[in-house]
């Protein structure tokens, strides 16, 4: 059994503090609904949980999914959203960056995370929306 919250709120402040968020909530919001001025945004959502017993007798072992949404939005006609977006896409994968002694991140909590990293593809409209850029990060942290 994990503590799910103990997990979720150190990876949102973690990520939080990588850059200068105007706006960073746990619920999302649609792009549309987030006005320039409230960007840069930050959006954490929880997407899905596995559980799986490698062995009988063993621990059961977590696997949370999250998504981060990133917004900016470009009020220059001649400057290219991801020009934006890209920096703070390179500050989540800082922030989220194994501790060099180990090569893991485990969110500063050893006995309930085992690693925390980017998991996948990142979805990225560079401006093709206009002068509105979005990302969305997958996250997988592994808990037992």
């Amino acid at each position: 059994m994990i503590a799910r919250e103990p997990i979720y709120a150190p990876l949102f402040e973690l990520v939080e503090s990588a850059a200068a968020f105007v706006t960073a909530e746990r619920r999302l919001r649609h792009w549309s609904d987030v006005a320039p001025a409230e960007q840069p945004a930050l959006f954490q959502t929880q997407k899905s949980e596995t559980a799986a017993v490698k062995r009988l007798g063993a621990p059961t072992v977590w696997t949370l999914n999250v998504e981060l949404y990133l917004y900016v939005h470009s009020s220059d006609p001649y400057q290219s959203p991801a020009t934006m977006l890209n920096p703070l896409i390179d500050a989540v994968e800082a922030a989220l960056a194994p501790a060099a002694p180990t090569g893991v991140q485990d969110l500063g909590l050893p006995a309930m995370v085992q690693h925390a990293s980017i998991a996948g593809k990142i979805e990225t409209d560079e401006g093709v929306l206009g002068d509105q850029a979005v990302a969305i990060i997958s996250v997988e942290i592994l808990c037992l």
